[in-house]
């Protein structure tokens, strides 16, 4: 089994949903996250006076699959968070050693 985790633009997590349902994904975890990378977060004026805005917001994405659709689903949530712009964020695959379903006990492909 795999988890797919990406961090991306906030606004594509609706365009993300619906492209990994396509696929054939049941379920999402979405997180509201801040953070920085190359861009280093940008300079915004407010009443007059300019600061810098480090951290940037940003949506987490966690899916767990198993680990021939890893790949599928990097794919798709890629093709659906791009802009072509710095920012767009990043996709990452790790491997899961087990998985347990809280409510009915099953375990790993079962409990997915």
């Amino acid at each position: 089994m795999k988890l797919v985790t990406a961090v991306v633009r906030p606004h594509k997590v609706d365009e993300i949903k619906e492209a990994l349902r396509k696929v054939g994904v049941k379920g999402i975890t979405v997180t509201e996250v801040k953070g920085f990378g190359r861009q280093g977060g940008h300079s915004e004026t407010y009443r007059g006076a300019e600061y810098k805005v480090e951290f940037m917001p940003k949506a987490k994405l966690e899916v767990l699959v198993d680990a021939d659709d890893a790949a599928a689903v990097a794919d798709a949530v890629r093709s659906a968070a791009v802009t072509g712009q710095i920012g767009d964020g990043k996709i990452w695959i790790t491997d899961v050693d087990a998985v347990i379903r809280i409510r009915t006990g099953e375990r790993d492909r079962d409990a997915l």
